[in-house]
Parts: structure tokens; sequence; C-alpha cells
């Protein structure tokens, strides 16, 4: 089976990085800058490709955070739920597809599964060949977003199907939540989708602010705290 390298050198050593078919809830409170590690776990290595559905930052301002973690560009595609509020005159390219709002999931499904059959024509025709099928990751930034602008039942409605699609593409998913702004109700029928849970916690008492993850989950265990520094764009993981 495939193994996605995640860019956390704990779990890439001890695990061999995540198995395919796999969906991952980053549950982090705010000022976590919990996305960035999203961005780091979704980054596509040599072969691989990357779809990131954003609802919280332009397409423009992700694809920065993509470079800098080192990513072949025109191997990631972006479904930007933000930039057509502002600028409604958009219109798609290859790689970057736009819907009105967060709100919209039926068209961000639609764009979903275009986008994806035309990286996997573009993995299938790649010369020399890559790994096949052509592994895909997928971030998600937020079902935070996502469930501010639709009811629970329909946001897991959306996420069934696309974790679902995950599986089927033996991709790999990852979902950014804010573990503040919703009940225990809603995290647990979210994390009712997924695979392994990354838990963040900070401590903003202390300077510099201390931020933490473990990943719960991973072959049926549940990793050390992980020490990670974000600053100016850049993100650091010890190990």
């Amino acid at each position: 089976m495939y193994l996605y390298k995640t860019g956390i050198p704990p779990i890439d050593a001890e695990f061999g990085g995540l198995r395919a078919a796999t969906n991952i809830l980053i549950l982090a409170p705010p000022l976590a800058y919990a996305e960035h590690l999203a961005y780091r776990i979704a980054c596509p290595l040599s072969g691989e490709w990357t779809v990131t559905i954003t609802t919280d930052e332009r397409a423009a301002d992700v694809a920065g955070a993509f470079r800098r973690q080192g990513a072949t560009m025109n191997h990631v595609g972006f479904i930007d739920a933000v930039t057509k509020m502002s600028v409604p005159t958009l219109r798609d390219t290859t790689k970057a597809k736009f819907v009105t709002s967060p709100l919209d999931l039926t068209s961000i499904g639609i764009k979903f599964s275009r986008m994806v059959e035309d990286m996997w024509k573009e993995g299938v025709m790649a010369d020399p060949p890559g790994p096949m099928p052509p592994p895909v990751r997928l971030c998600v930034n937020s079902v935070s977003t996502l469930l501010m602008y639709s009811r629970l039942e329909v946001t897991f409605k959306f996420l069934h199907v696309i974790t679902n699609r995950v599986k089927k593409l033996e991709g790999i998913g990852v979902y950014v939540l804010n573990r503040e702004s919703f009940d225990e109700r809603t995290i647990a029928t979210i994390k009712q989708l997924m695979n392994m849970v990354v838990e963040v916690r900070v401590d903003d008492g202390r300077q510099p602010v201390e931020r933490d993850f473990r990943v719960v989950g991973i072959r049926g265990r549940t990793t050390p705290w992980i020490r990670y520094f974000y600053d100016d764009g850049a993100l650091t993981i010890e190990g």
C-alpha cells in the first residue's frame, strides 16, 4: 500500500508516513496556525497531486503557503470559496476553480471531482510515469467555516461524500476544525468520518507561545506531543 510522507519527522521516521485511504481531522484552538500543519501534511511530493478546498483564505494566499513548503505548483489545485465574493467575474482555470461562497457545497463537490479527474489524466500520461494510481492529497481549510454556513447535517453529508471519495482514490484527506467554536456533539459527529485526529494545544501564557500536537489513531497508537513553531510564514517541527 502506498505511504504518504507527512513532512513531520517523527511520524515519517517511525511509521513511514500515512497509509492510503486515510482521512485526518486537525482539531485546534485559535492562534494555533493549524492550517499550516494541514498544508505541510497535504504538500505533494514528486508524482503526487494536491487539491485544496479553501473557505478561509484566497487561493493566491494558500498558493504562497504551498510554495514555502516546497510544492511543485503545477501539481496543486485550488477550489476557492472566498475570492469570488469580492471578484464575481473570476473564471475557472485548470488549477484554480471558484465558487460563490462556502454555502455552495454542490459546486464545491462537482469541481473537486472534475479537478481530481484532470489530475488523474495528467498522472496517467506523465513521462516518466509516476505511482499508479496517481496519489492525491486533499486539504480542507476549514470545516469550521462550512459549519458556520450550513447545518451540521448538511455539512456531515457533504464531508461523507468527500471522505469516501478520498478513500476510493486511495488518497489522504486533511480537514481543519476549530475545536473551541463548536460543541462536543458537533465535533464527535465530524470525527465519525475520520481515521485519525491531530490534536493541537497552545499555551499562550508563555513567551514565546508554545504550540504542540499529537496524532491519535495512527496504527492504533497515540504519539507523544510534538513541538512546532510558526514564524513569518515558516513552519518548523521538532524532531
